[in-house]
């Protein structure tokens, strides 16, 4: 008999206390877009069964250990041996190069700045990421090294699996692994960042600064509505909007510059639809499922919904009662 034979009669896995098991209990893993994202491109390869056998063992806690670091991710899943079998998943980690050139990008674009400073992955993130030559996530499962230490010749294993899932949920608590994973740490990334938002503020200080308004330079004095004069550096980031305002005026009301010059509107405009809005697109379910009867008892549900005053069952019970008659 093959050694692969022999493999299916190890038995249900070791049960462990304390693993770390999977929050979600249900359904699909991932409630981020880009934990999701993550798991589109695992399932997309077109895993089978191995995928939904090693969702079930992350959510039984049989993984042990999970580490993310650069280039590679590690763990322990306990199997049906006595010892947990070791997992590493690698992927490429970009070089420094890649990195000076994406954090540049980030820097000059506020809205990436202030979201990922804020500790949120905005979802142009992935765009910018494939423009600079250096995709988020993996496109072929070839690009991922993964190895276990259980006899399965299968790749990935269920513990593979278990661990995808549970690095999905990762990257749920915390947006900042999966750069990590590619590269560059929360701490790293985002002390670039500020620097480089410092040194663009910089270049725009005012008189006296360097590259402040004129160009000029310590000691030297800025002229209100001169031309800048050229510094050699690059106009990047919010000098490329700023760059040809006129000066601030000395006597300019500070208290008054966040005001609107259209008064808003209390509250948000918000497009009133009736509840029977989704059953008028949809049409009328097959006779399989329940026909026009069904969308009638549907809509006088809606209708009841929309009220805030739900029938009680029996009066419900009649109302169907009466639609199918």
């Amino acid at each position: 008999m093959s050694p692969f034979n022999r493999f299916e009669d190890y038995g249900p896995p070791v049960r462990v206390e304390g693993g770390l098991r999977a929050r979600s209990t249900r359904g699909a893993i991932g409630q981020s877009w880009w934990s999701r994202r993550f798991v589109e491109v695992l399932e997309s390869f077109a895993l089978g069964s191995r995928l939904t056998r090693g969702r079930a063992y992350a959510r039984r806690g049989q993984v042990l250990r999970l580490d993310v670091s650069p280039g590679e991710v590690t763990a322990e899943v306990q199997g049906s041996r006595p010892r947990p079998y070791p997992v590493r998943i690698g992927l490429a980690a970009y070089p420094e190069k890649v990195w000076r050139r994406i954090e540049a990008e980030l820097a000059g674009q506020a809205f990436f700045s202030a979201r990922l400073l804020a500790g949120d992955l905005p979802a142009e993130l992935e765009e910018l990421f494939a423009e600079a030559g250096a995709p988020l996530f993996p496109a072929e499962i070839g690009e991922l090294d993964q190895r276990c230490g259980c006899p399965d010749f299968a790749v990935p294993c269920k513990h593979l699996a278990a661990t995808f899932y549970l690095l999905a949920e990762a990257f749920d608590a915390d947006p900042f692994h999966l750069l990590h994973w590619r590269g560059r740490s929360r701490i790293e990334l985002l002390d670039r960042l500020r620097t480089l938002r410092a040194a663009d503020t910089g270049s725009l200080g005012g008189a006296g600064g360097p590259g402040g308004v004129g160009g000029a330079g310590a000691g030297a004095e800025a002229v209100p509505g001169a031309e800048p004069e050229p510094t050699g550096m690059p106009v990047v980031g919010a000098a490329r909007a700023l760059a040809g305002l006129p000066p601030v005026e000395a006597d300019a009301e500070p208290d008054r510059f966040w005001l609107s010059p259209v008064a808003l509107p209390d509250r948000p405009p918000t497009l009133a639809t009736g509840p029977e809005l989704l059953l008028r697109q949809l049409g009328s379910p097959g006779a399989a499922i329940g026909g026009p009867g069904l969308a009638e008892r549907l809509r006088r549900a809606y209708r009841e919904f929309g009220r805030g005053e739900a029938a009680s069952p029996r009066e419900f019970g009649r109302g169907e009662a009466a639609g199918e008659r």
